[in-house]
């Protein structure tokens, strides 16, 4: 029987209240409104931003409401569409997508950003356009976390966050690329623009940082320096392209010195994979004067990082990314051919396979920083 216009009732990961672990729930996701599809989410990855609002929402993280379905890097199948939905389809293999590109704002437009805004408020604010969420539970609204919320069977999105990808693709692997790969891969290539024959220095080796590894090497660089304070993540930093690895708790002087004096002057570009102000100083200090470059990709939102005026006054250039640059609908689908294709590593970012039960072993292992990335089997 067809559950189109129907609410269909599955199951879900929610989050009650901050701070304590996800809750396996029954819920209800109500049929998609005008401009909405509804998805049978298939795979989902548990990213560290994930496990940043759920646990650390009081210290860098702006409020977000609760209950709160989280989840927003997954792969699934169309199950229905709402009216005014043209591009969309039944059976549709898609990636639900937490930065939207309506491709008609002056941002979609423009070659120089992908910071498209279409529905941004209210999918900050946990809800669909029409300030409601499409799940519910035990009577109450649940909110849905960037418009997305992929920890449950079913979930809505509107119709300019989402895209078609082939249907030959497997659906528990391109799932990274709604978030991690793609944001720390387009880190180096789009945004930080990595030149070949340069020298990198990638501070953080989770699913981000190997991912912007990986992206320094496809661009052609020299020499790559994977940083990070557990050397357990050395052994795959160096399968996906970096050439030396150092953890800061084996030297004494700050990391950007220890960086500065293997370089014999500063990385050419650095790729800042964190999201700690801390990292970020160190990051931009690591940089060669005149030209060095340094990309933010590590995610908070309200913590303040320190710049000294002379690092910039001497020629370096700091920049931030966001989902790596690409314009999200219609780079996507690319990424998922140049994974296809083999020109681009899915599969060594995942550690860990486990089904929607033990979701939150995923958390413990993000928190301890066994494994890089787990992915959540639906059904």
């Amino acid at each position: 029987m067809s559950t189109a216009g129907q609410g269909i009732k599955c199951k879900a990961a929610v989050a009650w209240e901050p701070g304590k672990p996800l809750c396996i729930e029954d819920v209800e996701v109500a049929p998609p409104g005008a401009n909405e599809v509804r998805i049978k989410v298939v795979a989902t990855g548990v990213c560290h931003t994930d496990w940043e609002y759920l646990y650390e929402s009081n210290t860098g993280m702006k409020f977000r409401p609760f209950p709160l379905v989280l989840g927003h890097e997954a792969a699934g199948i169309v199950e229905s569409v709402g009216p005014q939905v043209t591009k969309f389809s039944p059976g549709d293999q898609v990636i639900p997508l937490f930065l939207p590109q309506c491709q008609e704002c002056e941002q979609c437009q423009s070659s120089k950003t992908n910071h498209c805004r279409k529905n941004w408020a209210t999918m900050q604010g946990g809800v669909m356009c029409d300030g409601t969420s499409r799940i519910s539970c035990q009577d109450r609204q649940v909110y849905q976390f960037l418009g997305v919320s992929t920890f449950s069977q079913y979930t809505v999105v509107p119709d300019t966050s989402l895209t078609k990808i082939r249907s030959d693709a497997p659906l528990d692997k391109v799932c990274l690329l709604g978030c991690g790969v793609s944001t720390g891969y387009g880190a180096a290539l789009k945004t930080g623009k990595v030149e070949k024959d340069s020298t990198c220095a990638v501070f953080g080796l989770g699913a981000v940082g190997l991912a912007a590894v990986m992206g320094c090497k496809a661009a052609g660089a020299r020499r790559i320096i994977g940083i990070d304070i557990n050397s357990d993540k050395f052994e795959k930093a160096m399968k996906l392209g970096a050439t030396d690895c150092v953890n800061p708790k084996d030297h004494e002087m700050p990391i950007q010195e220890v960086i500065l004096e293997m370089t014999k002057g500063g990385v050419d570009f650095a790729l800042e994979c964190v999201g700690s102000p801390f990292v970020m100083t160190a990051a931009l200090e690591s940089t060669t004067d005149a030209w060095g470059l340094c990309v933010i990709a590590g995610w908070t939102e309200t913590e303040t990082m320190s710049v000294s005026v002379e690092k910039i006054l001497m020629g370096r250039t700091l920049k931030g990314t966001y989902f790596g640059g690409w314009k999200s609908v219609e780079d996507v689908p690319k990424l998922v051919d140049d994974y296809m294709n083999k020109k681009l590593n899915l599969d060594e970012f995942i550690t860990h396979k486990v089904p929607l039960d033990q979701i939150n072993t995923a958390f413990d292992r993000l928190s301890t920083g066994k494994g890089i990335r787990t992915v959540i089997s639906m059904w």
